[in-house]
């Protein structure tokens, strides 16, 4: 496809621009507009979030340089943000086929201020190894991309030793020998080992890039990160999100609490998952306990009032997912709940764990590994966990 280059690249002021000049393709423009109204009407859009979309719409086709070419995500955040919410925009856009993604993955800018202030050439040679998590590599030794959970971990780990290589007035990773490393290197626990594992990732790295003449963290053991001890919850906390009058509280706490789901099979349930009193998840079905069904369908019967007209699919929605078809955030989840998920997952079972001490059934209940049912199982002999399956609202008796 043509597309008509710039001499200058001048950054643009898009809030002084306004919706009655004419774009350079009308016909275009005229696309957008009914792209705009076809979307609005599939996810019930109000009428104010339709016009101001399909206004926002109409700025960016008139600052084209090639008239049709795909729109410059870049270019929507250029719009001013009091006018316009630019979300819906881009999601018109993206459902229309005519976005392009320009913009960086917020964790870029977010190592960029992590690395202030360490000289060349530490910076680049952190640079590198950071490209390769983020991306991945091709070349040996292959890599696939890391989660940006997991490089921001591994960052904040290696940044410590890092820093203080570079105030003893080192200027290059490669002066960095094993006695070096052996300094920094935390004496015990959870620190020594994510320390460990993240200096180990970084120099295997640039040796591989033939940026280090040696890997010091050859040969150096650190241990493994110690698993932590499953522990109930504030019983309290637990009680005041059965007995609310939020519905998707209850319905949260109830799917968690009666059968111990994680965050993310929370927010990835469609409504057709929830059918004949049962839920459908990936390599398992379960039967829902009586509470959970009750709690399900008051939030349905709220649902349905509250969002007659939304095309999201998923179960759980709120006022920024029901114009959308996207998931809620873990934030939303954990706000809504008034708790840590994974807590009240915890909780319940280690309740059922005490109240069966079966390794067999918590693999079936909950869909958990064999280690990872272990990890429970290990808390029976425990002097402060010797709470009694019988005291708990959700215990094996109670399903």
């Amino acid at each position: 496809m043509h597309k008509q280059l710039t001499l200058l690249d001048a950054p643009r002021d898009l809030t002084r621009l306004r919706v009655h000049l004419s774009p350079p393709d009308p016909e275009f423009a005229l696309l957008l507009d009914h792209v705009a109204r076809d979307h609005a009407l599939k996810h019930g859009w109000s009428k104010t979030r339709n016009i101001t979309i399909r206004q926002g719409l109409r700025i960016l086709a008139c600052i084209q340089d090639t008239p049709g070419a795909l729109i410059k995500a870049s270019d929507v955040d250029q719009l001013d943000p009091v006018a316009f919410n630019r979300q819906p925009i881009l999601d018109v856009l993206e459902a229309a086929g005519l976005l392009q993604d320009d913009r960086a993955p917020s964790i870029v800018a977010w190592f960029s201020r992590m690395v202030v202030g360490l000289p060349e050439p530490i910076t680049g040679e952190l640079q590198t190894w950071f490209d390769t998590m983020l991306h991945g590599s091709s070349k040996a030794p292959r890599t696939r991309p890391k989660a940006h959970a997991t490089i921001k971990v591994r960052v904040r780990s290696a940044l410590p030793a890092v820093r203080a290589w570079a105030a003893e007035g080192r200027t290059s990773l490669r002066e960095i020998t094993r006695e070096h490393i052996n300094q920094m290197l935390p004496s015990q626990g959870n620190d020594r080992a994510l320390t460990g594992a993240a200096l180990r990732s970084l120099f295997r790295t640039l040796k591989a890039r033939r940026l280090v003449f040696t890997n010091p963290t050859t040969h150096t053991k650190t241990g493994r990160p110690e698993s932590r001890i499953p522990l109930p919850i504030n019983e309290s906390a637990m009680r005041a999100a059965l007995d609310s009058t939020n519905p998707a509280r209850t319905a949260l706490a109830t799917l968690i609490g009666y059968h111990a789901l994680r965050s993310t099979q929370i927010r990835s349930l469609l409504l057709t998952d929830i059918r004949d009193g049962r839920m459908h998840l990936p390599g398992r079905t379960v039967l829902l306990a009586l509470h959970v069904r009750q709690s399900l369908s008051a939030w349905l019967d709220h649902r349905s009032t509250q969002w007659p007209e939304t095309s999201n699919p998923h179960l759980f929605i709120n006022k920024q997912s029901a114009v959308r078809t996207t998931q809620v955030s873990n934030v939303w989840v954990i706000d809504t709940l008034g708790m840590s998920p994974q807590a009240l997952r915890e909780d319940r079972i280690l309740d059922e764990a005490h109240a069966t001490k079966d390794l067999r059934r918590l693999c079936d209940l909950f869909g958990l590994s064999v280690k990872g049912a272990e990890r429970y199982l290990s808390t029976l002999d425990h002097p402060s966990l010797m709470t009694s399956a019988t005291d708990r609202n959700w215990s094996s008796g109670a399903l």
